[in-house]
């Protein structure tokens, strides 16, 4: 069994008792916490190594690192092959530090993105930019509902029941058209 298929049955595990749960995740956010002081105290390293030596690195399990390789994956520069590594094969740690920012506001993991580490790296507008930049990430805005008798967007001049309002397929190329204003 690959590790981090290992590591997802333990930490997601369904049937475990809730608060062995709770205490697995507040046991690994403190571990996960420390390795990334370590990391932001020198942010332009990267350290690199096999699963096995990083785990010795950091004094945590191969199972722990693995998690923790999983978690910083979409904030590295050169992605780690997660899927297919074993103790032996050789990962890195190399951050894009905007990137992990953001994810780390994105999974409102306030322990992470509030660390002391951050305010070396980044000023306090940038740290504002970035959070606000993560938040905006997910957030789908929906176009504004146009009423039956407003005036129809195209700009005939018409009410929108009169005009664009008449079929299905219409209505879905004025949604359409409004779209690519918008953007």
């Amino acid at each position: 069994m690959a590790l981090l298929e290992a590591w997802r049955e333990v930490a997601y595990n369904s049937k475990a008792d809730k608060k062995q749960m709770q205490q697995f995740w507040q046991d690994y956010f403190l571990v996960e916490k420390g390795i990334y002081e370590q990391l932001l105290a020198n942010p332009d390293e990267v350290v690199s190594g096999t699963v096995k030596e990083l785990a010795e690195k950091y004094e945590i399990p191969v199972q722990t690192m693995v998690g923790f390789l999983d978690g910083i994956n979409d904030s590295l520069k050169e992605k780690n092959p997660l899927e297919t590594m074993e103790e032996d094969t050789v990962v890195n740690l190399g951050f894009d530090k905007e990137m992990l920012y953001r994810n780390m506001v994105d999974a409102k993991a306030d322990w992470l993105y509030n660390l002391e580490g951050w305010n070396s790296i980044f000023d306090e507008e940038t740290r504002k930019k970035l959070y606000l930049e993560a938040k905006k990430m997910n957030t789908i805005i929906k176009p504004k509902k146009i009423g039956r008798n407003d005036p129809c967007p195209c700009g005939s001049g018409k009410k929108y029941k009169i005009c664009h309002g008449r079929t299905p397929q219409l209505e879905q190329e004025l949604q359409e058209m409004l779209a690519g204003q918008e953007e």
